[in-house]
């Protein structure tokens, strides 16, 4: 029996402009920057992925240009003359040669999604289990620092339908005036939007008590890894006292993470992300882990431009449920498309392509004008 081999993998990073700066609390990006994969098999389908990370090392532990290194060194070679259809061989065959890596792992395993869903003329939401939805509802990071300016770019979003889901990105400054910024846009927006803070871990104990509290009390919804994801015993007594439901992101780094985290009652939200996990694939084994322990899910991003965004998408319309929504805006942070069809947003969802493998085709021309040098 003949096989399809994976015959080359490509790697390009690519520089986007974003419509604004976008603030967090570790780093304030400037522009978003992508590594695009290109999977061609012997069959003469390719397949694409993103692998795509927050503020470089600022973030975590993968920047786009050691990714790039990792993958053309390291990953690829170990995949160019495997079975092109063989998902879990190929996956396998990465992690046991290779430790972490997740960011680059998550492009690689959505490129051969895409191939494989191509070949077999099938969305990869079909490969991951069946699609139990064809749009997923998208919240939007109010993140300029300015509490009028935020106020305005809400309500343009909900007069739009584009988003009634509002994240702000907090803990760089003090404390009390990050809460005085958070409350004063829940009150304006009132009922008609829901308001979720992410902390990136820094506050510490002491003051995620008191923050956690007054958040909880003025109608916040959610509120993003308050610590550090290394004070377990801490996220535990949050997530016990906290009148608002506390999310792990920072803490997921491993499908391991999610099982430790759900065994210690650390948190009562998750948040999937592809990158983290090393894969949609692995993503959805931290979704079961969490629905086994009874843990509500989000659909977390790292940014990503559409192909990152799209391998997301078709993971989390698998889920039973998403209670929190998602947050896969990404490629409305960027002025500027690489696909020849952006994703489409409308009435506050993404809609999820059923057309095979991802949905997405590279637009060589836009690509090769934003590729570095």
């Amino acid at each position: 029996m003949s096989h399809t081999l994976i015959e080359s993998i490509q790697t390009v990073i690519v520089d986007l402009p974003t419509i604004r700066p976008h603030k967090l609390a570790m780093h304030t990006m400037q522009q978003q920057t992508l590594v695009i994969i290109r999977m061609r098999c012997s069959d003469g389908i390719e397949g694409i992925g993103e692998s795509t990370t927050i503020g470089g090392l600022a973030y975590g532990n993968e920047s786009p240009e050691s990714i790039k290194t990792n993958i053309d060194r390291h990953l690829g070679p170990l995949l160019v003359g495997q079975d092109a259809a063989n998902i879990n061989a190929a996956m396998l065959r990465l992690d046991k040669a290779a430790k972490g890596n997740t960011f680059a792992k998550s492009g690689l395993e959505s490129a051969l999604l895409d191939a494989q869903g191509k070949r077999l003329g099938l969305p990869v939401s079909e490969l991951l289990g069946g699609r139990v939805r064809d749009s997923l509802e998208v919240a939007w990071t109010l993140a300029s620092g300015d509490t009028a300016r935020d106020i305005a770019e809400a309500e343009q979003m909900l007069d739009i339908r584009r988003h009634r889901l509002f994240k702000l990105k907090i803990g760089a400054n003090e404390v009390s005036a990050d809460l005085k910024h958070v409350i004063a846009i829940k009150k304006a927006l009132g009922e008609r939007a829901s308001v979720r803070v992410d902390v990136n871990q820094y506050w510490d104990e002491s003051q995620a008590i008191r923050a956690c509290r007054m958040l909880g009390d003025n109608g916040i919804d959610l509120i993003e890894q308050p610590i550090s994801r290394i004070n377990r015993a801490g996220q535990v007594r949050l997530n016990q006292r906290s009148p608002a439901p506390i999310m792990a992101d920072e803490s997921i780094e491993s499908v391991e993470d999610a099982f430790s985290l759900a065994a210690d009652g650390a948190a009562s939200v998750f948040a999937l992300k592809i990158a983290k996990n090393g894969g949609p694939r692995a993503v959805l084994r931290t979704a079961q882990i969490a629905e086994a322990a009874g843990i509500a899910l989000y659909g977390g991003t790292m940014l990503e431009g559409a192909v990152g965004t799209l391998a997301s998408a078709h993971a989390f319309v698998t889920l039973n449920a998403l209670t929190w929504g998602t947050e896969l805006f990404g490629p409305l942070l960027l002025t500027e498309e690489i696909v020849t069809e952006a994703p489409v947003y409308r009435d506050f969802q993404l809609q999820v392509p059923r057309t095979p493998g991802l949905g997405l085709t590279l637009d060589e021309e836009r690509l090769a004008f934003f590729s570095r040098k």
